[in-house]
């Protein structure tokens, strides 16, 4: 793909490719507004319906294991059929999902809609990385790619600033109706408003190298899965027990905790546009993927000595281990990418999301069996020893697919 240029085509380019780029992340906010609203419905759980975080973690689980059942399939379709109808098909199922929670009846039937509904959700991960790596060229996709990858964190801002208050007002079904007016909105938006992006001529032989799986080529994308998987752990922690744990810890009301928890989530989303465009900077993104993987594993540990000190500023720990375990996304999800090439991103970033959603639909039962264990102390060390692990994991050098 080359650098665009100032001509009047180009410029329109540009311009279509963030316009797209807005569409994209907007569409994956609210899908991860739906992922991300059941981990904020565990304070009400836990505290007024007797529910033991372990039984809560697994609920706020269900979403995340719903993706990791589709992450592949909807990226092949993606590879087949483009992003446009993928991104929004999947938002407009996601919303009828939601729509069957609101309408359920027990722990079960919530449960099972959490996983329906994660499993069209997956639809907005896999195929806006794709627009994402097709509008923009190599030299401004550390840029994109941070920005669309600004989408996690800012749909668990809007959870946790909507979903504690309401749950714990009028209830579940009017928490459950914010996911489903966004991904309602943003279905009918997608559908008028994403093109898919210009796809390179398919090769003449079947064996031409845009065609060649990636995978076979060397153990580059298996090691950047194997990080991605590790560094989830730490962010998912935060991300699924960090509101409770300013409630039960340090005593803090359920609006107070939203709105930390929003603004740290926020303050990461920024972090990864810095940290796309350092990549870009440096002509690297393994370089400060381990930077990150370094930085994520210093934090956690700082969180559990604030925690198990009863720091005054442990909040502040808090936010600051938050911005930096959601800093790797973007770094890793370009990098994936890049290596796969045009023919295979949608199923390469597919298999990227499934490794980390399977670690995240871990989470939340290891993580909250652990916490009633040994205490949240103990449990930030655990999950701090998995970035640890990832640092040696990182490729030495970057590696690219040359039809992309």
């Amino acid at each position: 793909m080359t650098q665009l240029s100032t001509s009047p085509k180009r410029t329109e380019s540009l311009a279509r490719a963030w316009s797209m780029l807005g569409l994209g992340v907007a569409a994956q906010t609210a899908g991860t507004v739906f992922v991300s609203s059941p981990a904020f419905l565990i304070p009400m759980l836990h505290e007024e319906r007797g529910l033991s975080l372990a039984q809560s973690g697994l609920l706020a689980a269900a979403p995340t294991l719903g993706m990791v059942l589709t992450l592949i399939l909807w990226g092949a379709l993606a590879d087949r059929i483009g992003e446009k109808w993928v991104i929004a098909g999947g938002l407009a199922l996601t919303a009828l999902a939601t729509l069957g929670a609101i309408a359920a009846h027990g722990y079960v039937g919530l449960g099972i809609f959490f996983i329906l509904g994660g499993m069209a959700a997956a639809s907005t991960n896999a195929a806006s990385g794709r627009v994402v790596v097709g509008w923009f060229p190599k030299d401004r996709r550390g840029l994109a790619m941070g920005i669309r990858q600004m989408a996690q964190p800012l749909g668990v801002t809007v959870a946790a600033v909507t979903i504690p208050t309401l749950a714990s007002g009028p209830g579940i079904a009017a928490a459950l109706a914010v996911p489903m007016v966004l991904t309602s909105v943003l279905a009918v938006a997608c559908g008028i408003g994403i093109v898919n992006p210009p796809r390179q001529m398919k090769p003449a032989t079947a064996k031409a190298p845009a065609s060649v799986n990636p995978y076979r080529r060397n153990g580059f994308l298996w090691r950047i899965h194997a990080v991605s998987i590790l560094l989830v752990v730490p962010q998912f922690t935060l991300s699924t027990f960090g509101l409770v744990w300013l409630v039960t810890e340090l005593q803090w009301d359920a609006l107070s905790a939203g709105i930390l928890v929003g603004v740290a989530q926020f303050v990461g989303a920024v972090g990864r546009i810095g940290t796309g465009i350092l990549s870009d900077r440096v002509g690297s993104r393994v370089r400060p993927l381990r930077w990150v993987a370094i930085a994520a594993a210093v934090a956690m540990l700082a969180l559990a000595t604030a925690d198990a000190a009863h720091w005054g500023a442990s909040a502040v720990v808090m936010v600051i281990a938050t911005t930096i375990s959601v800093a790797d996304n973007g770094l890793a999800f370009t990098s994936v990418a890049e290596m796969a090439g045009s023919a295979w991103a949608g199923r390469a970033l597919g298999a990227q999301n499934t490794g980390q959603f399977i670690a995240a639909s871990a989470v939340g039962p290891v993580i909250g069996t652990l916490i009633g264990v040994v205490g949240y102390p103990l449990a930030f060390v655990a999950a701090a020893l998995c970035p640890i692990l990832a640092a040696p994991l990182i490729p030495g050098a970057d590696a690219e697919h040359d039809h992309l």
